[in-house]
This record gives C-alpha cells, structure tokens and sequence, in this order.
C-alpha cells in the first residue's frame, strides 16, 4: 500500500536542505529549485545545443546533458540538480520511433491511436545513456545539493504515445481510454513497468529523489483522474517505495486543481507539486497537516520580474510558512526568462533581498 500522506521517509544520514524538506522537515529559508532550470534561458545551454544538433542528440551524449544539468548551478544556489532528459524516452525506450521537430515539438511513431501497442520492438539498452549522466553528474555535484531523477508518469506519457505528438486537450487519448479502457490499460501497465525500471536505473545511478511529471493530469474528468492518474501512479509509488524505502517521490500533477488532496492522500507520493493556479493558501488548508509541498510560483511572474514578481513570491512564502515546503515554480521557467530576474528570484527566496 502507498506511504500514508504527512508520514516521514527514513533518515538517509544526509542533511542536504531539499532531503530535510521532502522527510518532512520545515527549512527556513525553504529549498529551491526550478522546472526547467536546466534548458533554453541559458546563453551556455544555446550555445551546446547549437554545437549538438539535435535535442535528443544533447540528451544522449552523457557528456553533454550532464554539462546541461550542472549549468544552472554554476550561476546560482539552488538546492538541486534535476537531470537533464525528457519523459518520452520511456515511450523510446518500448519501441516508438522519437524525433522532435524544430518549432513544433516532439514526434513518437507509430502512433498507438491505430497501431497495435505489442508491434512494438522494446529497446532499455536505450535507457542506458542516461543512466550514465545521472552518473556523471553525481561526481561532480557539490555535496549539499540533491539530485533529482525524473520520469512522466503513465497518464501524461500514455497521451504521446496514443496521439504521436502533444496536443491542447489530448481529446484522441482521452477518447481511447473511455472507448476501450482494456487497451488503453494495456499502454499504462507497459508504462508503468518500464517506467519503474528506468527510475529504478536512475536511482542505482545515484539520483536521491524522483519527481514524476504529469503534465496533462488536468485534462481529465474527476472519474477518469481516479483510473489513469491516481491509480497508475499509486501502483508505481507502492514499488519504488518497497524498493528503494530512503528515496522520496515528489508528484506533480498540473491542472489537479481540487483533486490534489485525493491525489496526496492516494498515491503515496512524499511531496506534491503545486502549479501555479494553484491558490497557495487553499492548499494549505486542504493538504494533510505537516505534508510537503512545492511550489508555484507563476513561470510569467518571474518573467516579469520587478515588484510583481517579488509581491507573488512574498505571498506563497507567507502562504506556506508553516509546512515544510520547496520553492519552485508553478511550470517550467520561459525561454525568455531573463538571467537577471532568476538572480532576483533567489536573492528573495533565500532572503538575500
């Protein structure tokens, strides 16, 4: 059965903020890090991924996404790296063909809307290259920082694969999964298992805590949120925590909205991430007592900078000042994000300014 939410994890022996927050320590100032803090914003990462080629070509030469993962930290004190990767390896990594179009986004072939999900050839030697930058970045990571491994979790994931591409309301999965549940269930369980190998890959490698991404949990009707997120991720959460016991699991479930405390309470995760229509104060008037957090800062607000940004701030700070809580954003930081309004951001947070 899942943790019981507000349960803490183990002592690890490590007192690296981010671990102290997610055992269910409150932390003041509290531990940040940001979505995305590895990526586009970057002058340094531009510049590699112009030498690279193609993005899945940076994730995999280990060298080189383990450079990207440890960029952010050279400029500013974050307490921790989050590997530098994408969720839809694991559809990859079953057998679906990836590639990821300039200015349109990803691609997964043969998409499973009318393919059949055992045409599919498995390949987890595709898996290894990132366990070996997990690897990489643990060397070289300063010891008070945490490293986060991440995958998506089966809903968000099972939307690819099913569509072959992102889409504004995934209407083609979410007819799938009302229309033949069995074959949509189907996809999940093959998610979900090589899901927990991957994580499990990540966490031998050396990654301390997981977050599982599920970015497009927000598009589904309450009953259809209990079977494809709650549930997937329960079963996931039951087996990494029998395996790996010290390891805790952040979810992050954008667009839960009033589902968030049936998601906490249900799935057994350690921490939840909040996104940023989020009301900070409800949250912590709904979500079980003493319960982790994370977030949420509006990615736009801190594009914005300034004043606005430093009221929002200012107000989740507030909001969750009596729960253990890790500052981050509501969703991933902007291409545009000025480098200074990042710097701004942290001089807040850890009350520099």
């Amino acid at each position: 059965m899942a943790r019981s939410p507000g349960k803490a994890r183990p002592a690890s022996g490590s007192d690296k903020p981010l671990l102290a927050v997610l055992r269910g320590e409150r932390r003041d100032p509290p531990p940040m890090w940001l979505m995305r803090q590895a990526g586009r914003y970057l002058p340094e990462y531009r510049k590699l991924r112009e030498h690279k080629g193609s993005f899945l070509d940076l994730v995999y030469d280990s060298d080189a996404a383990a450079e990207v993962t440890l960029q952010p930290l050279e400029r500013f004190a974050f307490d921790a790296a989050i590997l530098f990767s994408d969720i839809l390896i694991v559809p990859f990594a079953i057998g679906q063909n990836l590639s990821f179009v300039a200015g349109e986004g990803p691609r997964l072939t043969p998409s499973l809307a009318s393919a059949d999900l055992d045409s599919l050839t498995p390949s987890l030697t595709r898996l290894e290259p990132v366990y070996e930058t997990v690897r990489k970045v643990k060397a070289r990571l300063s010891p008070e920082v945490a490293l986060i491994g991440f995958a998506g979790a089966p809903w968000t994931v099972a939307t690819y694969m099913v569509a072959g591409q992102a889409s504004r309301d995934q209407a083609e999965p979410r007819r799938l999964a009302y229309s033949d549940p069995e074959r949509f269930s189907a996809i999940v369980e093959r998610i979900e298992a090589v899901t927990f190998d991957y994580l499990s890959g990540q966490i031998e490698a050396g990654a301390e805590v997981i977050q599982l991404f599920d970015s497009w949990a927000g598009s589904l009707a309450p009953e259809q949120f209990e079977r494809w997120v709650i549930a997937p991720t329960a079963r996931l959460v039951d087996r990494l925590n029998a395996e790996y016991p010290h390891v805790p699991l952040i979810g992050f479930p954008k667009g839960a909205g009033s589902k968030l405390r049936s998601y906490v309470e249900r799935t057994g995760v350690d921490c939840v991430g909040l996104d940023e229509t989020v009301d900070p104060a409800w949250a912590h008037r709904e979500l079980p007592p003493g319960f982790p957090v994370q977030g949420n800062l509006d990615p736009l607000a801190l594009l914005a900078g300034g004043d606005r940004m430093r009221d929002s701030v200012r107000r989740i700070i507030d909001a969750l000042r009596d729960r253990p809580h890790i500052f981050n954003l509501g969703h991933g930081i902007l291409p545009d994000t000025p480098i200074g309004n990042v710097e701004q951001l942290v001089a807040l947070v850890k009350g520099a300014e």
